[in-house]
């Protein structure tokens, strides 16, 4: 294996390019899924990454559980710096695992705590809250989709500004993007490194879903002056995986996006451009990430399996 082990805790480097080039050039739905699956990926690898180590660094334990040939010499060394490298990896594989754990747990908490306080009848997937704060997200709940809202933030739309709020709320639910949100997060905290992606898939969401609420309303500008209202009075989201029309980040910009004409949706920029360069940079990264952390888990299931019958 050698250094190449490590490659997958520093390659999510090559993805900071892509991430803002992709949110200004590249049409909402493809830059959505392109981060989210540069992300999804390039987490799983840097995560078996610290798996391969912490097992180098468990076998060196005094007392452990594993067998005796996992801290032969020849394990070690297929890990450079075994021995700082492989206990570093335990508290770190350790910290990872808890603070994505917590990430499911309280998406899944305040998904399931919304569903039961808005438990009834609603009309057409959509709860009006008699609240005096303004607010508005999308609740998802597969055939008990939501449109959260509370009367407050209707109260400061007009009638076609209304439309577009849900609109959009419905085009968050349509595109499942708290499936994309909660991936995002996941991997910003498996790898620091990704912090840059899980913003720049907050951000294509939310245009996605900008662009979407145009189509459905045929007015770009509604939609614009609906999210510049409710950026101005609402709140966020009760959890960062929930999408909503007033989610924090740079509003003036998505405002200034429907000012112009609509993207052209393109399912992979020209090679060409510098975002074509940005996106093949990071797919190369991505696909070298993967294939460096199968050949090191292979690598290392091999030598375990010759040092444990030994």
């Amino acid at each position: 294996m050698g250094v190449f082990v490590f490659l997958p805790l520093v390659l999510p480097l090559t993805a900071w390019p892509v991430a803002r080039l992709a949110e200004q050039h590249l049409h909402p739905r493809t830059a959505t899924r392109l981060l989210t699956a540069v992300a999804g990926v390039m987490a799983l690898c840097s995560t078996l990454c610290l798996a391969l180590l912490m097992v180098v660094g468990t076998a060196q334990l005094p007392g452990n559980p594993l067998p005796d040939g996992w801290s032969d010499p020849e394990v070690r060394a297929a890990v450079p710096y075994d021995g700082v490298a492989g206990r570093a990896a335990i508290p770190a594989l350790a910290v990872v695992l808890v603070v994505c754990t917590r990430v499911v747990v309280r998406h899944h908490l305040v998904r399931r705590r919304a569903r039961r306080a808005l438990a009834g009848p609603c009309d057409r997937g959509v709860a009006v809250v008699p609240d005096t704060v303004p607010y508005a997200y999308a609740l998802p709940g597969g055939d008990r989709d939501r449109v959260v809202v509370t009367t407050g933030l209707l109260g400061v739309l007009t009638g076609p500004e209304r439309r577009a709020l849900f609109a959009h709320e419905r085009a968050h639910l349509a595109a499942r993007h708290h499936r994309h949100l909660l991936v995002a997060q996941l991997a910003a905290r498996a790898n620091p490194f990704l912090l840059p992606l899980r913003t720049a898939v907050a951000y294509a969401t939310e245009r996605w879903a900008d662009e979407d609420a145009a189509r459905s309303v045929h007015d770009r500008r509604v939609v614009a002056r609906a999210i510049g209202k409710a950026a101005l009075v609402s709140r966020a989201a009760p959890a960062p995986t929930l999408a909503g029309l007033a989610a924090p980040g740079p509003v003036p910009r998505r405002v200034a996006a429907l000012l112009r004409p609509a993207p052209t949706a393109h399912s992979w920029p020209p090679a060409g451009t510098g975002i074509g360069l940005a996106a093949w940079a990071a797919a190369v990264g991505t696909a070298v990430s993967a294939m460096s952390s199968a050949n090191s888990a292979v690598t290392m299931i091999r030598i375990l399996h010759e040092a444990t019958f030994l």
